[in-house]
């Protein structure tokens, strides 16, 4: 007889197995190139669609910095741009001065979609983000457009860190496409459906303002490139 407590397990397993397989092909058929390349890349904030790099000519002023996301870690991919721009401001730094660019990879990947996403696809238990609120799964992306009284912090009082806070204080943000090719394709074939249907339903729920970029570690790299210290940010 079957032992149904070890189906969570199993498919636990079988999904981790399922991320490494594709991590690991990522140097040859994964990473997407040519015309899939030129689709993943539309967008909104898109400076160049083939030519990512034009993205990186807005950082700018003395104080530069990129936030290295790797995955959900409480608010701190989110706080701790805030406090770096709040401690250069009040030490005399204007806005003008400063730089941040958060790059959101790995399992932080979802944090660049919009809520229905969360919800429909389980985001908050394939990413292992809990939802500051509840401490359950998110099912809504606890950082875009979060209520002013969302995030309190001892001593401080409530904080805006929504991804939308950010963006108007002039935060940069971008998502790893490689991350995003290997869960939207684990994803699919978890929920038995086409990969490419998911990849544009995915593709259509990024948020706006967030570039893609070929993956997160090139992205980083190009950060410090143009001048950006690093912080990583869990």
């Amino acid at each position: 007889m079957k032992d149904k407590t070890q189906e969570p397990v199993s498919a636990r397993r079988e999904f981790l197995g399922a991320v490494a397989a594709g991590a690991a092909a990522l140097g040859l058929a994964s990473l997407p190139i040519g015309a899939q390349a030129k689709e993943l890349l539309t967008g909104n904030t898109v400076a160049d669609e083939n030519n990512p790099e034009e993205w990186f000519k807005q950082i700018k002023g003395k104080h530069r910095m990129v936030f290295d996301a790797t995955q959900p870690h409480e608010l701190f991919p989110f706080a701790w741009p805030k406090v770096f721009l709040m401690t250069n401001e009040v030490t005399g730094t204007a806005p003008k001065d400063c730089s941040v660019v958060v790059v959101l990879r790995h399992t932080a990947l979802g944090y660049a979609m919009e809520d229905k996403l969360w919800e429909k696809y389980k985001l908050g238990e394939i990413f292992k983000a809990n939802d500051p609120k509840t401490g359950k799964p998110a099912t809504r992306n606890p950082f875009w457009q979060p209520k002013a009284d969302d995030f309190v912090i001892p001593g401080i009082g409530a904080v805006p860190l929504g991804i939308n806070d950010l963006q108007k204080e002039g935060v940069m943000f971008c998502y790893c496409q490689a991350a995003f090719t290997v869960y939207s394709t684990v994803a699919a074939k978890m929920m038995n459906m086409d990969v490419e249907a998911l990849r544009k339903e995915w593709q259509a729920g990024i948020l706006p303002g967030i570039q893609p970029v070929p993956s997160g570690v090139w992205a980083l790299g190009r950060a410090q490139e143009h001048g950006c210290g690093y912080i990583f940010a869990g």
